[in-house]
């Protein structure tokens, strides 16, 4: 059995952290998406939620007081409008964190271009589709910041049957060093690369903690922690970081 993290990760101190900000999360209704957005909500944001599962979303709205909108991170259009309503509600944005993602695993010649092309979408894409619709609310806030999840496999794909997941993921990686650069010093944009995490898009695929210095999958809560750091003003001189959060799989 897959051994998770402690349960002291389970239970957090709020501090205001994030009082005043006006936080735009995708994915937000399930995994670390989720978790973030109570992590955010605690410490004070301004939230709006934004995902593909109307059901989740709106539970997550009631439990974090934020601005839910239905919205599908591969649709330029959809994501413009749901952009809009969240600015409006919030009174701006500034800040965003991309935690939509998908995973499609499988040898090259089971995977079809189909299946590679989705994940590229959603994983890579999907992020630049945000960031370009949140540009025109992030360039007039203080202090913007933006932080994209990305992936261990980002920075070391050596897990068979992961090629377009793991290409998409270091893309995410680059992506997130070119934005730095453009951006600064306005904007900082960081990404985190998590190892395995106890998901529901992780589970049965978790497989050995082996190659993992701590000998665990991590919980979403901690995942969700580097994101506050990222997102907060405890991390106001870092930029184009990819922080590996993975339990010692990579050593970056």
């Amino acid at each position: 059995m897959v051994e998770t993290s402690t349960a002291s990760w389970d239970h957090h101190t709020p501090a205001n952290r994030l009082r005043d900000r006006r936080i735009l999360i995708t994915g937000a209704a399930s995994g670390i998406g989720r978790r973030t957005a109570q992590l955010f909500a605690a410490e004070g944001a301004a939230l709006t939620l934004l995902d593909r599962s109307p059901e989740a979303l709106a539970e997550m709205a009631d439990e974090t007081r934020g601005c839910a909108v239905e919205a599908d991170v591969t649709d330029e259009a959809s994501i413009a409008e749901a952009v809009a309503r969240g600015a409006a509600a919030m009174g701006g944005i500034d800040g965003v964190v991309n935690a939509a993602g998908i995973v499609i695993r499988g040898p090259v010649l089971d995977v079809s271009v189909a299946d590679w092309r989705r994940v590229i979408d959603v994983n890579l894409t999907g992020i630049y589709i945000v960031v370009r619709c949140c540009l025109p609310f992030l360039s007039q806030a203080a202090g913007a910041t933006i932080v994209n999840i990305a992936s261990g496999q980002g920075l070391l794909p050596n897990t068979p049957e992961m090629t377009a997941y793991a290409a998409s993921k270091g893309g995410v990686v680059n992506l997130t060093r070119a934005l730095a650069a453009e951006l600064a010093p306005a904007i900082r944009v960081n990404s985190i690369c998590p190892g395995m995490v106890n998901t529901p898009m992780t589970r049965g695929g978790q497989g050995d903690v082996t190659p993992y210095a701590l000998k665990r999958v991590a919980e979403p809560l901690e995942i969700a922690h580097a994101l506050l750091f990222l997102t907060g003003r405890e991390s106001s001189f870092i930029t184009g970081a990819a922080l590996a959060v993975d339990g010692g799989r990579t050593f970056h």
